[in-house]
C-alpha cells in the first residue's frame, strides 16, 4: 500500500506548460535540423546575413527550456524564458519585414502573426502555472487515525458511496454522485459561505484504499485519501484520513478558518469521532456535552455534561 505524500491536482498551470514544451521540442529541433527549409517556409531565406547561422540559434533557443517545461514540477520559470524568447523572435521578425518583398513579404508577416499569437500562449501558461505553484505553496495538509469496531470490508462500502459523507464530515453539506467517479461536493467554509467542486475517483481498491481529488478549475483545489487496514489483535479496522486543500486568500484564508475553527487536522479529528459512531451505531451520538464541532461559535454554545433527570447519581 503506497505512503506517499498525497499529490494537490495540477490543474491548467501543468499542462499548458508540457503543451508549449513538446511544440518547443519541434520547432526546435526543425530548425536546427532544416534551416534552409523553415528559412524558406517563413520568408527568411532571402538576403539576410547568415539565415542558417540565425534560425540555427532560433532553434538552440527554442530548446532551452524544453526540460524545465516538460518535466519540472514547478514550470512557471521556464515559461517565463519562452515568453523573452518569444520576444526576440518578433524584435528579428520586425526588422526583417521591411526588407522583404512579394510572396517572402506576405509569408513573413504570416510567421509574425503566428509568433504573435503563441506569445499570448505562453504569456497565459506562465501566469496560470505561477498561479498553480502559488495554491501549491499555500496547501495545507492533515491526517487524523481511527479504530473501528467493523471489518474492512464493511467499511470500505460505507465510504465508497461519498453520499454517506455528509452522514458524519460536519462542513460537507451534501455529495452527489454522478456517475464514473465523478461526483459533486457542497461544503460550508468559514463564516457560513458554501463552495462547491466536482471531484473525481483517483484510486479505489477495494477494502483498502480510496483517493479523490477535485478537478481542473475548482475554487477550492482539494484531494483526499482514505486507507482500511485491520487493526491488531483483530479488533476491527484501522482507518486514516489524509486530506490536503489550497484555502482562497493564502495567509488571510487561513488565519480566518483557524479562527472559526476550520483548521484541517481539527475538522478531521471531530469527523472521525462521529464516523466511528455512525459505523457502530448507526447514527451521531449526541448529548448536552458533545460537542458538533469545535468551531468557536460551537464552543460559545455548548453546555455542560448534566445527569439526566431522575436517574440515581453516585
Amino acid at each position: 500500500m503506497p505512503d506517499g505524500t498525497l499529490d494537490m491536482p495540477d490543474g491548467d498551470g501543468q499542462l499548458l506548460p508540457r503543451a508549449l514544451g513538446l511544440l518547443s521540442l519541434g520547432l526546435g529541433v526543425a530548425a536546427l535540423a532544416a534551416p534552409h527549409q523553415v528559412g524558406r517556409l517563413i520568408g527568411m531565406d532571402g538576403p539576410m546575413p547568415a539565415p542558417s547561422v540565425v534560425l540555427r540559434a532560433m532553434g538552440a533557443r527554442e530548446l532551452l527550456p524544453v526540460p524545465g517545461l516538460l518535466f519540472a514540477r514547478r514550470p512557471a520559470g521556464w515559461a517565463w524564458v519562452r515568453v523573452a524568447g518569444d520576444l526576440l523572435d518578433l524584435l528579428l521578425l520586425a526588422r526583417a519585414l521591411p526588407r522583404r518583398r512579394g510572396e517572402d513579404r506576405q509569408r513573413v508577416a504570416a510567421t509574425l502573426g503566428a509568433v504573435a499569437g503563441i506569445t499570448a500562449v505562453d504569456m497565459l501558461a506562465a501566469l496560470r502555472s505561477g498561479r498553480s505553484a502559488g495554491a501549491r505553496r499555500r496547501t495545507l495538509r492533515a491526517s487524523a487515525t481511527v479504530t473501528v469496531n467493523r471489518p474492512a470490508d464493511e467499511v470500505y462500502r460505507f465510504w465508497r458511496d461519498f453520499e454517506n459523507l455528509p452522514r458524519f464530515m460536519y462542513h460537507v453539506e451534501s455529495v452527489r454522485s454522478d456517475g464514473d467517479g465523478r461526483s459533486h461536493w457542497t461544503v460550508r467554509g468559514p463564516g457560513g459561505r458554501r463552495i462547491e467542486w466536482d471531484a473525481e475517483l483517483v484510486e479505489d481498491n477495494l477494502s483498502e484504499m480510496i483517493t479523490w481529488r477535485s478537478t481542473r478549475g475548482a475554487r477550492v483545489p482539494n484531494a483526499g485519501r482514505v486507507r482500511f487496514a485491520r487493526a491488531a489483535g483483530g479488533r476491527g479496522t484501522e482507518v486514516r484520513v489524509d486530506l490536503a486543500y489550497a484555502p482562497p486568500g493564502g495567509a488571510v484564508g487561513r488565519a480566518v478558518a483557524a479562527l472559526f475553527g476550520e483548521e484541517p487536522g481539527q475538522q478531521i479529528r471531530d469527523d472521525l469521532r462521529r464516523f466511528k459512531q455512525v459505523i457502530e451505531t448507526g447514527e451521531v451520538v449526541r448529548s448536552d456535552g458533545s460537542p458538533a464541532g469545535l468551531a468557536t461559535p460551537q464552543q460559545v454554545l455548548q453546555q455542560p455534561a448534566r445527569p439526566r433527570a431522575g436517574r440515581a447519581s453516585g
